[in-house]
């Protein structure tokens, strides 16, 4: 009997759900020099802090699919303008070109290394030498980064393996082997994460200092507030689960205040000098955490341009100055784009600060000037010597969520939710802008949706909006032909790859593939 000894900190092998030989062979591996004996753990509280601070590392190794898995099945990127070979992967996303044998996010997206650290901290951290106000904390956190990343899941293929404990020790290939639980018991297990996670942060709400780079109370509460919408809307829990998001919500906008609100200029959110300090920016909730010299954010390479690109394109529909004149360190390709439908949807209208400091349009620098695409601007860091660095924090939750997530589950449950749709508008729009007043649920709706659109490009934000609104929502935004190309009804889930399905016999195939 193989006994796991070592506990890998930053990618560890899902033995769960990968061939038994493989999944030997990295047990028989592991070692001290990329792992941390059980022992240390629970005798060396500095062993136990690297295993924890571990977490974020694989949850910042997971930013791409985060993105990817909330946006690119939305409307925002399909069928759009750029001027290289298109992004494969991307638009396969985009026009929803998905089957059992194009099967994005193999292997449960690797989501299971994740899985199993989390379980290590949540088991383990109890008989360490940690102080007690540091284990709850660090377990608070490990709970709330669960629950997230069951969400996660449920949302892309709801009935998925749960394990909560950690692995033991394995003898045979059969002990790998995982059925998928139910959608309604994952939601079971995400919504006592939860409230493990509140439970350990303690009843003291407090307002996280300097760079929010570190799950807290408040994030375990936007998580509540967004999950309970979702199983109130999706999974039967109706009023009941609606009041609930409502009433959890309310205790964050409760906290707003010089600390925590809506920062005045949207670009500061992203800016990497901001970032330290919360009275510069407010709104971040909590963020995954990219630097210079450390990891950089490299997500969005084909949402930008290469160096001949750059010299060829313009922002202005003229001659000059190129895009290069205005970025000349920026690296990557033009590989995914806006259609000009949405390019035009975005930008006519009053002025709004999201869009200018979101994304900038491209235009041929040669007569008639016609647009080529746009360039994502909103993740391009700052320029260090004759370099781009692309250290720009990833939000996960900021308070923006929070005020649009108050304001759906208002909607849902037939009450005004102007007040936080307006305080969405005035930021963007500036003392003029034209107040919301509330309409039908489906108006409500509707109005939320289209500052979801505004609010959180390239965030991996408006496919969960459309999917958490409603079916409806979904069909009414995106092109049917995508959703339903053989006539069948919309896919919305995602399947499982053949490979996955004969290496585990106890796996089935996601409902509709």
């Amino acid at each position: 009997m193989k006994h796991l000894k070592y506990l890998t900190v930053i990618a560890i092998c899902s033995c769960l759900l990968m061939q038994m030989s493989s999944c030997k062979k990295q047990l028989e591996e592991v070692g001290p020099q990329d792992a941390i004996n059980k022992d240390q753990i629970l005798s060396d509280p500095n062993a136990a802090v690297t295993l924890y601070t571990g977490l974020y590392s694989l949850m910042r190794s997971n930013v791409t699919n985060f993105f990817q898995m909330g946006e690119m099945r939305s409307e925002i990127w399909a069928d759009g303008l750029f001027t290289e070979t298109a992004d494969g992967t991307l638009q396969g996303l985009s026009t929803q070109n998905i089957s059992s044998s194009s099967v994005p996010f193999n292997n449960w997206a690797g989501f299971y290394n994740f899985i199993y650290n989390l379980n290590n901290v949540i088991a383990l951290f109890p008989q360490t030498k940690l102080s007690q106000a540091d284990k709850d904390r660090m377990m608070a956190e490990a709970y709330g980064m669960r629950a997230y990343v069951y969400y996660t899941m449920l949302k892309n293929w709801g009935a998925v393996p749960l394990t909560t404990s950690p692995i033991q020790n394995i003898s045979n290939a059969s002990q790998t082997f995982k059925s998928r639980t139910s959608a309604d018991s994952i939601m079971i297990q995400i919504k006592s994460d939860i409230e493990m996670s509140l439970q350990l942060f303690g009843s003291n709400t407090i307002i996280p200092t300097g760079k929010r780079i570190y799950w807290n109370k408040i994030t375990t509460l936007a998580l509540k507030g967004d999950v309970y919408i979702w199983s109130g809307t999706l999974m039967g829990g109706g009023n009941a689960d609606l009041t609930t998001a409502q009433t959890t919500l309310q205790q964050v906008e409760s906290l707003q205040g010089p600390t925590l609100n809506l920062d005045a200029n949207y670009a500061n959110i992203f800016d990497p000098n901001k970032k330290a300090d919360n009275l510069n920016n407010p709104e971040i909730i909590f963020a995954l955490n990219f630097e210079n010299g450390q990891a950089g954010l490299g997500t969005f390479g084909s949402f930008q341009v290469n160096g001949i690109q750059a010299t060829t394109l313009s922002f202005l529909q003229a001659t000059t100055p190129t895009v290069a004149n205005i970025y000349p360190n920026v690296s990557g390709a033009n590989r995914v784009g806006m259609s000009q439908t949405m390019i035009n949807r975005l930008t006519s209208g009053p002025a709004d600060q999201r869009i200018s400091n979101s994304f900038k349009v491209m235009y041929s620098n040669t007569a008639p000037f016609a647009t080529r695409g746009v360039l994502l601007t909103k993740w391009l860091g700052q320029t260090s010597g004759t370099s781009q660095v692309y250290n720009n924090d990833y939000p996960i939750y900021r308070y923006a969520d929070v005020l649009l997530l108050m304001a759906e589950a208002k909607a849902k449950l037939g009450q005004d939710p102007s007040a936080e749709i307006n305080q969405i508008r005035l930021r963007a729009y500036g003392a003029g802008y034209t107040p919301y007043v509330s309409g039908s649920i489906d108006d409500n709706i509707k109005a939320i949706l289209e500052e979801y659109l505004r609010e959180f490009i390239g965030e991996g934000k408006r496919w969960w909006a459309l999917r958490r609104a409603g079916d409806n929502y979904v069909y009414a935004n995106i092109n049917p032909a995508y959703l339903a190309p053989t006539g069948t009804s919309a896919k919305l889930l995602l399947p499982i790859s053949l490979g996955m399905l004969n290496n585990d016999p106890l796996l089935t195939q996601t409902t509709g593939y």
